[in-house]
């Protein structure tokens, strides 16, 4: 199984003032769904952080994001595991084929690719 890159979602309910914060610390936007955005450092694009609200398509907030190059192929995996999946395996509107499972710790992990 290949990561594309790992991601630290950032649950926030004052994404705006996010955006500065990050902002400050060299982060630009890269992707905005207004309930979502994505920031990345214009020096290393895979070093990215994830501010989000309530989810367009989940009950429950990530914890991060791991992009995979097979999300199919993964999901097989950790169902066959017995992990428990906490948002079911989909393809969104914004273009990744998606789902979330829970670590050992508790965790979400949203596990994707993108179409």
């Amino acid at each position: 199984m290949s990561i594309r890159r790992v991601v630290p979602d950032i649950s926030s309910e004052a994404i705006g003032e996010s955006l500065e914060f990050y902002g400050m610390l060299g982060f630009e936007e890269v992707m905005n769904l207004g309930w979502v955005v994505t920031m990345a450092s214009p020096d290393n694009p895979t070093a990215q952080i994830t501010l989000t609200g309530p989810d367009a398509s989940a009950s429950v907030q990530p914890d991060f994001s791991v992009e995979v190059a097979d999300v199919d192929a993964v999901h097989a995996a950790v169902t066959a595991a017995g992990a428990e999946i906490v948002h079911p395996l989909r393809d969104e509107p914004w273009g990744v084929r998606r789902f979330f499972v829970r670590d050992p710790n508790g965790r979400i992990v949203n596990v994707l690719s993108h179409r």
